[in-house]
């Protein structure tokens, strides 16, 4: 049995669930792709760092590393932090930043601009979060609900990690599964997001959220008359994360308001405005330390004379790596089925249903986001935050395994059929030059 979509009356229209992106919307997934690979890369690099170096003879090197407080003068404004806490809130603004570029750019020039062509993503993110948080809070409360804290750590997908796993294994996959894999993390992202500011912000105080409304004001206002001054936008970036850190939200939230100001187009009404040129310029920023240096300092989970049968046992543990495994997969391979089912409409012809299982177990790798919402829920350095490190850690790379051995096979598959076209296009006599595309 083919697991293509079926096929519905030709005489009645319908709408592809994945189509070919414009040229302009290809190149910049092609981008993003380069990109976040090599920040795959050192995100991962950086993980399996922490986690030697924490499991060695010199672990109390690596905590006191973590706890150290470079600025404890800080306490007035709430910034006598550790390097690990200004990794978390710091660094990770950062990062924030490029995605709240990246969600304004989707919902203005991209893939969400349509409501008829964002419905798939993000009924397929809402899915994806809400099976795992559902699996979660079923496993903690069959155990008494001790962890219930900690819901939402296995609804977030990594988006440079899941990137990553897909440009080493998926070179002949379909375009549009790429474009789907990437919209789908920028709305998983902005619910992410919206998470944190509801339910993970404690202690909250409205006057230091409401002053962080004129910095950031000012800054929208120079990015919006193309007044790009470092010295100018920097410092205000800094005071906007300065007031939200104090009132209790989560510092991060700054960096996804200050990246929603930025303007999409650009003069010309053209899509190559500042929002794009501010992206590629603190994307490798983000991907190349902000996010590697937050992972060595959040996947440092010592194992040496751990319980392992009581970790494993855990019903914080279980409930993470069933969301991350189980429920992400079905969760977004489900809600996308269901309306495939009840809005007749289907997949694009080049893809089949076994490749979006593939993507679906692909957005099980969660790292940085459920890590962040592990200290959060948890408190950092805890026994349950551990805990919830290698619970992350494990699921990540069971749904990156399982995601390999399916999208490999399917990689296969075009890549044969990739061949017997160039085959065919010789026999005809095509020149290279349109057998590569490039015509």
């Amino acid at each position: 049995m083919s697991d293509r979509a079926p096929h519905t009356d030709p005489s009645r229209p319908t709408r592809r669930l994945f189509s070919r992106t414009s040229w302009p919307e290809a190149r910049f997934l092609a981008d993003v792709l380069r990109t976040e690979t090599v920040g795959g890369g050192l995100l991962l690099l950086g993980a399996v760092i922490a986690l030697v170096w924490s499991n060695s003879p010199w672990e109390s090197a690596y905590q006191a590393l973590g706890g150290w407080v470079p600025w404890a003068g800080g306490a007035g404004l709430h910034l006598d932090l550790s390097l690990s806490a200004w990794a978390a809130d710091g660094l990770l603004a950062v990062f924030f930043f490029v995605v709240g570029l990246e969600l304004k750019r989707e919902f203005v020039v991209g893939e969400l601009r349509d409501p008829r062509r964002a419905a798939l993503p993000v009924v397929a993110a809402v899915g994806g979060m809400a099976l795992p948080a559902l699996i979660y809070v079923a496993v903690n409360l069959a155990a008494g609900g001790d962890g219930l804290r900690g819901w939402a750590i296995p609804t977030a997908t990594d988006i440079a990690f899941a990137l990553a796993v897909l440009a080493v294994i998926g070179s002949h996959l379909p375009q549009g599964l790429r474009a789907f894999l990437l919209t789908l993390a920028v709305v998983d992202d902005l619910l992410a997001i919206t998470v944190i500011a509801i339910f993970y912000t404690d202690d909250f105080s409205p006057l230091p959220l409401l002053a962080a409304l004129a910095p950031i004001a000012v800054f929208g206002l120079l990015v919006q008359r193309r007044r790009t001054w470092w010295w100018a936008l920097i410092p205000l970036a800094v005071a906007a994360w300065t007031l939200v850190h104090a009132s209790g939200v989560h510092a991060t939230v700054a960096g996804v308001l200050l990246g929603f100001t930025v303007p999409v187009l650009g003069r010309d009404g053209g899509t190559h405005g500042l929002a794009e040129h501010l992206e590629h310029r603190w994307r490798p920023v983000s991907a190349g330390f902000a996010v590697p240096v937050f992972a060595f300092f959040a996947a440092g989970v010592s194992l040496r004379g751990a319980d392992l049968g009581a970790i494993v046992t855990d019903p914080i543990v279980i409930g993470v790596v069933a969301g991350l495994v189980v429920g992400k997969a079905v969760g977004i391979f489900g809600s996308t089925f269901l309306l495939a089912r009840f809005t007749r409409a289907r997949l694009d012809e080049d893809i089949t249903w076994t490749d979006l299982l593939g993507v679906a177990l692909l957005a099980g790798v969660g790292f940085t986001v459920s890590l962040l919402i592990g200290e959060l829920a948890f408190g950092a350095g805890t026994a349950a935050d551990d805990n919830v490190k290698a619970a992350v850690l494990a699921g990540s790379v069971i749904a990156a395994m399982l995601a390999a051995v399916v999208l490999v096979r399917r990689n296969a598959a075009y890549r044969r059929i990739a061949e017997a076209e160039l085959v065919d296009a010789d026999r005809d006599g095509v020149p290279d030059v349109y057998q590569r595309g490039d015509g």
